[in-house]
C-alpha cells in the first residue's frame, strides 16, 4: 500500500475540511412561516405603550381587526426593505378590518423615530417598546420580529428576520 507524503496528507485533510464547512454553511432555504390552525394559536400578550403623541395604547384596542404587529429599529436593514410593504398593506387591506403596528425597539426612542416615520412616509401606528415588551413575546432575539395576530387577539404567524412579502401577504390574506 503506498502512502501519501505528510505534507501532501495534510493538504488533503485541510481540503477536505474546507469542503465540508462549505457544504455545512451553506446557506439553506428558510423554512416557510406557515398559519397556525385556529385551535393552535396562543393569546398575544397585552401591552400599554405610547404612541408619537403620547396616547397609551393596548393590544386590546385592535380587538376585531386582523394586526400585523412588527417589532423593528431604525438602525435594522431588514426592517427598512419590510416598512414599504407594511405601509402598503396598511392602505390595501385597511378596509377589511386590517392595521399594522409598528412597535420601534429604538433605544432613543422618538428622537430617533419621528424623523424616520417621515422620511419612509408610514402610515401606520407606530409605539415605543422596550425589553418588557420583548420579553412578552418571547423575547426578541432578532429584528425585525413580526407578528401576524388574528381578530380573536391570538397570535397565527411569526416571522423572524427578514421574511418574502408573498409569506406577509398570504399570512394576512388566510386571517382575513
Amino acid at each position: 500500500m503506498h502512502r501519501l507524503p505528510p505534507a501532501l496528507r495534510l493538504v488533503v485533510v485541510v481540503g477536505v475540511a474546507v469542503l465540508l464547512g462549505l457544504v455545512a454553511c451553506s446557506p439553506a432555504e428558510p423554512p416557510k412561516t406557515t398559519v397556525k390552525d385556529s385551535k393552535d394559536r396562543k393569546a398575544a400578550p397585552e401591552f400599554a405603550l405610547k404612541d408619537a403623541s403620547g396616547k397609551i395604547v393596548h393590544l386590546a384596542d385592535f380587538k376585531g381587526k386582523v394586526v400585523l404587529l412588527d417589532f423593528w429599529a431604525t438602525w435594522c436593514g431588514p426592517c427598512k426593505i419590510e416598512i414599504p410593504w407594511f405601509a402598503e398593506f396598511q392602505r390595501q387591506y385597511k378596509d377589511r378590518g386590517f392595521e399594522v403596528l409598528g412597535v420601534s425597539m429604538d433605544e432613543s426612542g422618538w428622537a430617533a423615530v419621528t424623523p424616520f416615520a417621515a422620511e419612509k412616509k408610514i402610515n401606520y401606528r407606530l409605539v415605543i417598546g422596550d425589553d418588557k415588551t420583548g420579553d412578552q413575546y418571547g423575547g426578541i432575539e432578532a429584528l425585525p420580529t413580526t407578528f401576524v395576530i388574528d381578530r380573536e387577539g391570538r397570535i397565527a404567524s411569526v416571522h423572524v428576520g427578514l421574511s418574502a412579502k408573498k409569506e406577509f401577504q398570504d399570512a394576512i390574506e388566510k386571517v382575513l
